[in-house]
């Protein structure tokens, strides 16, 4: 799960340098169900209370149930994406 925000700077580089990415892509589809909660957004602060997301970028992995199994915060490029997916 990934909080952000449209009028987040680092965000937006994560969508064009990470995001964009085959590689991270494929990694992505082949491990998650990924999720973009914009802060914004009717309905999102259901989700932003229960992670206590207080900034953008955020990167949540979790379990099935929500659980919370690791997560980053603030902007982090392709490298730190796939190590944090790969520790899952």
């Amino acid at each position: 799960m990934i909080f952000t925000a449209v009028w987040c700077v680092p965000c937006r580089i994560m969508k064009r340098q990470v995001f964009a990415d085959p590689e991270v892509m494929t990694e992505v589809n082949r491990r998650v169900v990924p999720v973009m909660v914009y802060v914004g957004d009717p309905g999102a602060d259901e989700a932003i209370e229960r992670y206590h997301v207080k900034s953008t970028p955020i990167t949540i992995l979790t379990d099935p149930q929500g659980l919370v199994l690791d997560h980053a915060v603030g902007g982090i490029d392709k490298s730190e994406f796939l190590e944090l997916l790969e520790n899952r």
